[in-house]
């Protein structure tokens, strides 16, 4: 039974409220109140936005899952819920492709790393728009493996979820590499990036992930809107830093692309990416880390026909992430 929506994401983080005032504050993002109170030890805090649900877990045990959790991995996406018509199928489907199961009644299986993947029912309707929203749904998952693991992590997509190959691409930044590809599930809305290091090459941002992340694990999330100029004001407005671009990158816009859905002074002045594909334009932006492992951080991403991910873009997320990790080592 093929995958359909990723449901909702579990974030495990060392203080809930705290990283939910944070996404509050600077996102827009409101609290679910229909949510169940979890168990004891535990403290949840479960949010919403558009088609986009989290669920903010921490505890001040030290001997909770959790609280572990967050020790070996600092805080980061713990639980990607896969939402399917049949559970139960999903689950004997990626078992009979390999998965290894965590638990069984909670069709709870190992995904990347320690961040695992859960088997959920569709939810029941569409979620209700509400007004002065900022962003839409979750347009994909960056995943970060290790050397030598995308083919098997494709493969792994491919068989156990019934994910497919969609883009693929091998990218340099001076003396760094790295390898990526994209699975997309059949419906479209589950969306995968898999990367990973080339070691044969300078050790760059991806390598240090694995190691300050202790292995495997979801690098960022692209949160999708469709007015991302109006979302990057109101963000920055609220605080949210974001990553700059050199000025150099809007000086070759009008050759490479042509005309832009967004005036290129717009592009320049919120430090917004832009490419396009056959179908149109795609304008993407990442939000500066805060996380203290700089481990995680959030994109918001606008579509304008565009179905890939801009092959020029990737590149520049790469030098972007990379100019962050340098000013933090000085």
């Amino acid at each position: 039974m093929p995958i359909q929506t990723i449901t909702h994401v579990e974030y495990h983080c060392a203080d809930a409220a705290r990283t939910a005032a944070e996404l509050q504050d600077g996102f827009g993002f409101r609290r679910d109140a229909d949510q169940p109170v979890w168990t004891p030890g535990l403290r949840a805090v479960h949010l919403l936005q558009g088609g986009i649900r989290l669920r903010l877990l921490s505890s001040e045990l030290s001997d909770h899952p959790v609280a572990d959790w967050v020790e070996r991995h600092g805080e980061g996406v713990a639980v990607l819920a896969l939402g399917c018509a049949d559970p139960a199928a999903a689950l004997e489907r990626a078992e009979r492709h390999g998965a290894e199961v965590l638990d069984r009644a909670g069709a709870l299986i190992a995904g990347f790393g320690d961040t695992a993947l859960r088997f959920v029912p569709l939810p029941d309707g569409a979620p209700e728009p509400a007004g002065g929203d900022l962003l839409d749904a979750l347009d994909h998952v960056a995943i970060c493996v290790p050397a030598g693991r995308l083919a098997a992590s494709v493969r792994f997509c491919e068989a156990a979820l019934g994910m497919r190959l969609i883009f693929g691409e091998y990218i340099e930044v001076g003396e760094q590499a790295m390898d990526s590809s994209v699975v997309q599930s059949p419906s479209g809305d589950v969306t995968f990036t898999l990367i990973e290091p080339d070691t044969d090459r300078r050790t760059g941002q991806i390598d240090t992930f694995l190691a300050d992340h202790d292995g495997a694990g979801v690098q960022h999330l692209a949160l999708r809107t469709d007015d991302i100029a109006t979302a990057v004001r109101t963000a920055r407005a609220r605080g949210v830093e974001f990553l700059a671009t050199p000025g150099a990158y809007y000086d070759g816009l009008a050759e490479r692309l042509g005309g832009t859905a967004i005036p290129v002074g717009t592009l320049r002045e919120l430090d917004v990416l832009v490419d396009q594909d056959h179908g149109g334009q795609l304008f993407q932006i990442f939000a500066r880390s805060t996380h203290p492992r700089r481990t995680f951080f959030l994109e918001l991403i606008e579509r304008q026909g565009a179905g890939t991910f801009g092959t020029a873009n990737i590149k520049a997320l790469y030098e972007a992430v990379e100019r962050q990790r340098a000013a933090a080592s000085v």
